[in-house]
């Protein structure tokens, strides 16, 4: 199983921004994630497809990787807060106000969804399915009437 990951640093976003993007995508695979991103109206989902990208691609030169891309998907993906830039706006009477510009960090893991193999019947059915017929048939159904009434139980003896 093949897990490969990417990061992109200093996204000129905050983190809670690019974590709401980044749940859209969390545990699809790669195509579905790929076009979620495409037609999200996000500014960060560029971002973040890039760094998709680059995941599937840093997957792909693994040795182990089987070589079908329909395989990954997003195992992982985060968004952790980067350094703040701290600037100063000026604002009426001579004070100042703090302007905070957010950087975050992107990373994006994806992983190779194990290929399952089913298991072919090996000989006759109908021989394993006569026993557990015969033994079903062999119980009568109970019934009962709706008018019929319950005889009392012998008491004393």
């Amino acid at each position: 199983m093949v897990h490969a990951e990417a990061t992109a640093k200093y996204v000129r976003t905050s983190a809670q921004k690019a974590g709401l993007v980044l749940d859209l995508i969390r545990g699809k695979d790669v195509n579905h994630a790929l076009s979620a991103l495409q037609f999200s109206r996000k500014s960060v989902a560029r971002d973040v497809a890039k760094v998709l990208r680059s995941a599937v691609a840093n997957a792909q030169q693994q040795d182990a990787f089987g070589g079908d891309v329909a395989r990954l998907f997003v195992s992982k993906c985060h968004a952790n807060n980067g350094p703040s830039q701290k600037r100063v706006r000026p604002a009426p009477m001579g004070r100042a106000f703090r302007i905070v510009k957010r950087t975050t960090h992107l990373t994006v893991e994806v992983t190779e969804r194990a290929q399952v193999i089913k298991p072919v019947a090996v000989g006759g059915s109908s021989e394993t399915n006569k026993g557990k017929s015969s033994a079903r048939a062999a119980k009568p159904a109970k019934s009962t009437k709706a008018g019929a009434k319950k005889k009392p139980a012998a008491a004393g003896v």
